[in-house]
Order: C-alpha cells, then structure tokens, then sequence
C-alpha cells in the first residue's frame, strides 16, 4: 500500500509553519491560579503539616498561629521560683491554661478559668503563698470545669468532658 506510512515532510512543514506563527503573535501568556490546601483542624493526635511554616532555630518563647480563623494565645513569661512543694500544682495548672483555648468554654466562663489559674500561678510563685488565696482559686478553677466534667457544657470540644474530670481530680486535694 503506498502512502500509507508517515509524511515526515509534512510534519516538519507544519511544525515550522507552527512555529512562525508563534514567532509572529509573540510570548502566549497563560493565567495561572494554584488552589491551596485546607490545612487540618486543629484535634489530639499527631499531625504532619508541610504547607506551614518551618523553623530551623531556637523559637523558645514564640507563639505563632497559622489558616486560623479565631486565635486565642497565652503565655506564662513569670520567670519567678515556684515555692518549695507547689511544683506539681504549677505543672497541672500551666498546662490546664495551654489547652483552656480548645475545650469549648464560652467567653465568660473561659475568662474566669484564666483568671482563676493566674491567681494559682501569682500564688504559688510568691515567696510565701497565702493558703486561703491559694485554695480559693482552686476551687473557683474546679468550678468552671465541673459543668464541662458532668457534660452539661454544649458545645464542648470532643474529649472535653474527660480531659476537665482528670484536671478537677489533679486540682483536689493538690493544696
């Protein structure tokens, strides 16, 4: 069968043609729009998230929050002794303030917590810790998370309700 195999002249014809067309109308300009990804919520567990940012260095004491719609930070910068035999309870309630942000408390009742775990840390970073201060603001601490341990806070973040019976058990008898 003649003709039937491929016009190499053709193609080499076409392809100069081609590109004097191009040559003639100039660069081509194409608009480009990357779609980002949705960076994961924020939960308990591991997460590995490339499209942050990276930090090759000391960061002690920075905060930084990153795709977050509502931010709420705290920082204990008190670089004052804990009193002899409070280091537990300094422990307990510095940690409580880091995750007080993601248990679901509403505005009031999450200002009181804080203010009632300041009043712990102020306490028990004094030289001499008055124990009716200190004991006070334990128990105001144990009351803004009792209704979040008997589950009558709605809108409380999953595990919640767990994570404030653990906090209530560690904050009894502590002082």
């Amino acid at each position: 069968m003649a003709g039937s195999g491929i016009n190499k002249r053709a193609i080499q014809k076409f392809t100069r043609d081609l590109q004097r067309e191009f040559d003639r109308q100039g660069p081509i300009r194409v608009a480009v729009e990357a779609d980002l990804p949705e960076l994961p919520p924020v939960g308990t567990g591991t997460t590995v998230n490339y499209n942050g940012p990276v930090f090759n260095g000391d960061v002690s004491g920075a905060q930084i929050a990153w795709g977050n719609h509502v931010v709420t930070q705290n920082q204990q910068n008190d670089s004052s002794a804990v009193a002899a035999g409070y280091e537990q309870l300094a422990k307990l309630v510095t940690d409580l303030l880091q995750q007080l942000p993601q248990v679901g408390l509403d505005e009031q009742d999450r200002q009181d917590a804080e203010e009632a775990a300041n009043e712990v840390l102020t306490q028990i970073t004094d030289s001499a810790p008055e124990p009716g201060k200190l004991r006070r603001a334990v128990t105001a601490l144990r009351g803004v998370l009792a209704p979040v341990a008997a589950g009558l806070v709605t809108g409380a973040a999953s595990g919640a309700e767990e994570w404030a019976k653990a906090a209530i058990t560690g904050l009894t008898g502590i002082v």
